[in-house]
């Protein structure tokens, strides 16, 4: 359940992390092409609810480790969702006029730069991290650990992957287990590489990780499940989004395959096992406790 203390820590952590990325987009490289940083940065500032930032932030924190020595990371991991949002955005893909309330990236800058601002999001998601975080004092062996985590979650086997199977009609599969397959990799890898990323650069303990690991796969799922619903009961003042999207392009949804109701029910179990999962980790979990009622609560 939401609690005002877990709003405020929520809040805290979204606010420094908003605060820290908007700097950073303010202060781009000089080889930069302006009109190419203005597009990343336009999607990059869109807003949202900033959860794989605030969960590298919250798993580093849970093992010791200061918010500004998991910025960077946090950072990349903004950059690697926000390309993907771009990239599903398209017309090739999902044909969207409208993310997060406004004009979609494809619809101010092209088709072209779209795919190229998404491009370069996903490049500089690694120069950025591998480039600043030994500096920060984070042992070079933790570093490429975090990132070859953030590698595998983008990766074929990860939302490229799950991109595949959300959109290529002959990736279907007509199995009940369909629209699980879709959400690990589409949604819940990348869900699961922010938690544990910021706890590898903290030095959390194996047992730690691979509860935080198991964590991860049961909120991704919760929460792309919640989507899954509120595609079809929200409407797009709501969303920031078009709804019935997925309706419309016979997406094998959690929705569409259990209903609504029993969708209800999925979404509560994998919450609920997530919460037992923590009982495997050593560090502080009261804020993944209580995240994982709010992102199954939640109405947008």
């Amino acid at each position: 359940m939401k609690s005002s203390g877990f709003d405020t820590l929520y809040t805290e952590a979204r606010d420094f992390f908003e605060e820290n990325l908007i700097s950073f987009c303010s202060s781009p490289g000089e080889a930069i092409p302006p009109r190419l940083m203005n597009s990343m940065a336009y999607s990059l500032k869109a807003g949202g609810k900033r959860l794989r930032p605030v969960l590298c932030i919250k798993g580093g924190e849970s093992f010791g480790l200061s918010r500004e020595k998991t910025l960077p990371m946090a950072l990349a991991l903004e950059m690697i969702h926000t390309a993907s949002l771009i990239h599903d955005d398209l017309p090739s893909m999902d044909d969207d006029m409208l993310r997060r309330g406004k004009p979609t990236n494809h619809v101010l800058y092209g088709e072209a730069l779209a795919i190229l601002a998404g491009d370069a999001l996903m490049g500089w998601a690694f120069e950025y991290p591998l480039s600043t975080l030994p500096g920060l004092g984070i042992d070079t062996g933790r570093v490429c650990r975090a990132m070859q985590i953030l590698a595998n979650a983008l990766g074929p086997s990860g939302i490229c992957g799950g991109q595949v199977l959300d959109t290529d009609r002959e990736s279907i599969e007509e199995t009940p287990d369909f629209p699980w397959k879709v959400t690990r990799q589409k949604t819940a890898v990348l869900i699961r590489a922010s938690l544990l990323t910021g706890a590898v650069l903290a030095g959390a303990d194996e047992k730690s990780l691979d509860a935080l690991g198991e964590y991860g796969w049961r909120l991704g799922n919760a929460f792309q499940i919640v989507d899954d619903i509120l595609d079809v009961t929200s409407t797009a003042e709501e969303l920031g989004k078009t709804p019935g999207k997925d309706k419309s392009q016979k997406k094998r949804t959690f929705a569409a395959i259990f209903g609504l109701e029993k969708a209800r029910q999925l979404a509560a179990e994998e919450s609920s096992a997530a919460v037992r999962a923590l009982e495997g980790t050593s560090g502080d979990t009261s804020f993944l406790t209580a995240l994982a009622g709010y992102l199954c609560e939640r109405t947008r």
